[in-house]
């Protein structure tokens, strides 16, 4: 869209449209339900339009719907992550195994992290939900290198569970969950030569990974915000590796790549700003470019794409949302960069 202006109004109408009926090409995202109302409800919180287009009792009764519990307290420890499902369809039991008992449907950590979220932005009080069901159960997830599986029926373990874990155990205020110690461990062997952090040791720097091992650090007391401002005489983690790699990642058309030699893309402008940010670095930032590509990313229908010229997304158009209140675009509520909502919702106003 070629606009010179961010259209909060058509922002606004484009979520609005989502939060009443999504697109038939989200059929395929149905088990991501719970996820895609992240981006719409919290969309619209940034663009402080939540109270006037949302039911926020309505939400908190279907979110709270979706949370998986045990039968029996003894239940906690049989293996199974007892958190929140995607959607109302991860919630049907599936056929009958070979003893004709029905296996249990699974919920997963980043569900749980968005409804934890969505719960905080509709102002849901945390204490009310089960919470030691969620903690207990959460344990299991944990391996014994420090990582999290985001099932309990086995899967990839890398930073992004690591972090959805860290979010859950700090919305709650209980670190009952998890091993703090030996998640920052695992955090740290994902920190590469070049300053940014790949999704496992050893693994490629990446933008998403950089967020969520940062933003765990930050969030479970191991680094202090805005860092480089503190003249710290020592960090856990290679900060000034780390700065240098994430400034780099601006890219001549002024927006931020995930990875060297990668085309800009608009939810880098999240992931590492909000990196950025948390070290006290995004001084470094050049905003009016940044500002020019996002516009370049702006949809006359509303919304925001991953690239100049395509249709946007829901996630990409979340993601662009954050860059713009990041760059305290006048209209937007200010974010709370460490949980993904607005400042407002993370302090539970």
């Amino acid at each position: 869209m070629d606009s010179e202006l961010f259209e909060r109004d058509r922002h606004v109408t484009f979520l609005q449209m989502m939060y009443q009926l999504l697109p038939s090409p989200y059929q395929s995202q149905e088990i991501n339900r719970l996820t895609l109302a992240y981006f719409v409800i919290s969309g619209l919180d940034l663009l402080n339009s939540l109270d006037r287009l949302v039911d926020k009792d309505a939400i908190a009764t279907w979110v709270l719907s979706l949370q998986a519990h045990p039968r029996s307290t003894a239940e906690l420890n049989n293996g199974q992550f007892y958190g929140f499902h995607g959607s109302r369809a991860a919630q049907f039991p599936p056929e009958n195994n070979d003893n004709g008992a029905l296996n249990p449907s699974v919920s997963n950590l980043a569900s749980t992290y968005c409804a934890l979220a969505l719960l905080k932005i509709v102002g849901y009080n945390l204490s009310s939900i089960d919470s030691e069901s969620i903690l207990t159960s959460m344990r299991n997830l944990q391996q014994p290198d420090g990582s999290f599986m985001p099932i309990h029926t086995g899967a990839e373990t890398d930073l992004r569970f690591v972090f959805c874990a860290v979010a859950i155990c700090h919305m709650l205020g209980n670190w009952s969950g998890m091993d703090k110690e030996k998640a920052k461990e695992y955090i740290l062997k994902c920190q590469s030569y070049d300053g940014g952090f790949g999704l496992v040791p050893g693994s490629e720097s990446h933008g998403g990974a950089t967020y969520c091992g940062v933003t765990s650090l930050c969030l479970m007391g191991f680094i202090e915000d805005e860092i480089l401002s503190k003249n710290a005489p020592s960090s856990i983690i290679d900060v000034p590796l780390l700065l240098d790699w994430c400034v780099q990642r601006q890219a001549a058309d002024g927006g931020f790549q995930g990875r060297p030699n990668k085309p800009s893309d608009t939810c880098y402008a999240f992931w590492i700003a909000s990196v950025l940010k948390i070290l006290g670095g995004h001084k470094f930032i050049d905003k009016k470019a940044l500002h020019g590509f996002l516009l370049t990313c702006q949809s006359k229908y509303g919304g925001f794409s991953k690239f100049p010229g395509q249709l946007p997304d829901l996630y990409h158009s979340y993601y662009g949302l954050t860059a713009f209140s990041l760059l305290e675009e006048p209209g937007l509520n200010s974010l709370c960069v460490e949980l993904g909502i607005t400042a407002i919702a993370a302090m539970g106003i």
